[in-house]
């Protein structure tokens, strides 16, 4: 996959990720969406570099989605617990 379906893929799992954990986000829908799109990086490279499942070249690969949903709802729920307070 290229870094352009990265971001795609990102975005998208930062939606869904959003989906799954409502609620008031400290960065609303802009720190959402990069949240996801990290959280897509950093769930492929822990699926990969931890539990031995290489990231597939296709983009519509169930376990790459799920990485990448689950670094994301990681991402979010930590960023949820360091700057939950600062949005009143």
């Amino acid at each position: 996959m290229t870094i352009i379906s990265w971001i795609i893929l990102g975005l998208l799992a930062g939606a869904i990720a959003k989906f799954l954990l409502p609620g008031r986000d400290p960065g609303g829908f802009i720190g959402t969406t990069l949240i996801g799109v990290a959280g897509a990086f950093i769930g492929g490279w822990i699926s990969s570099r931890w539990l031995d499942h290489p990231i597939a070249k296709s983009f519509h690969d169930g376990a790459t989605w799920a990485a990448a949903i689950g670094g994301s709802l990681v991402l979010l729920i930590a960023y949820r617990i360091l700057f939950g307070n600062s949005r009143n």
